[in-house]
């Protein structure tokens, strides 16, 4: 999401949009995973995976298409229809109580965490951004807790007020952190995505 401009809403003209229903998924976003995962090489090494804000499931299916031996669990406030070998769970990821269910889940420990959660938009600006930057706290909070010690989180976050202190919080917490902007993001929208790996001071904690 980023500031309204005029012809944004015009989805359907998209290429990504049209390619999405054209190919089966569930949304445009999964074109931003599958670049992401290319690039980054986002799945090596992973075995277990929690996704953030999983509905509709456009990411959910990319992860299952790329690697169909993950073990993944999916969170998300509204209902996902389900997807063959994936755990979901409907609930806020701010609730202690759905992270508790998630650590049940999935044994205590992953190797990565997904997140493209984004908020119900109230078409105020800061409120939209602040609300934003609390779910990509959330996530990168629900990583550090399950990652193992080379564990990564993908989480999405909109470059607005709060941002720097968010991402340097991040460094502080992860040993490595890079930006990205996948192209299937439009220009013009405010999110990036954060890609943090490497848990700091887990000791043998959670080790992968």
């Amino acid at each position: 999401m980023g500031r309204p401009r005029g012809g944004q809403r015009e989805r359907k003209k998209e290429h990504y949009y049209k390619a999405a229903k054209r190919e089966g998924y569930r949304s445009r976003s999964a074109y931003k995973l599958k670049q992401i995962a290319k690039s980054h090489k986002l799945l090596l090494g992973v075995d277990r995976v929690v996704e953030l804000c999983c509905s509709p499931g456009g990411w959910t299916q990319v992860l299952k298409e790329l690697d169909a031996s993950l073990q993944i669990v999916a969170v998300d406030l509204d209902m996902m229809s389900p997807l063959e070998e994936v755990k979901f769970i409907q609930g806020d990821i701010l609730d202690e109580n759905v992270i508790e269910r998630i650590k049940l889940l999935t044994g205590g420990s992953v190797d990565l965490v997904i997140s493209d959660c984004s908020p119900k938009v109230s078409g105020h600006w800061d409120l939209d951004v602040a609300r934003q930057l609390s779910l990509a706290e959330g996530t990168i909070d629900i990583a550090f807790k399950l990652l193992g010690n080379r564990g990564k989180v993908l989480a999405k976050v909109f470059q607005g007020p709060g941002f720097q202190e968010f991402h340097q919080s991040v460094k502080n917490r992860f040993n490595s952190v890079k930006l990205v902007k996948p192209d299937a993001s439009r220009r013009t929208s405010a999110e990036i995505y954060l890609l943090a790996i490497g848990p700091r001071g887990r000791g043998s904690q959670n080790s992968s």
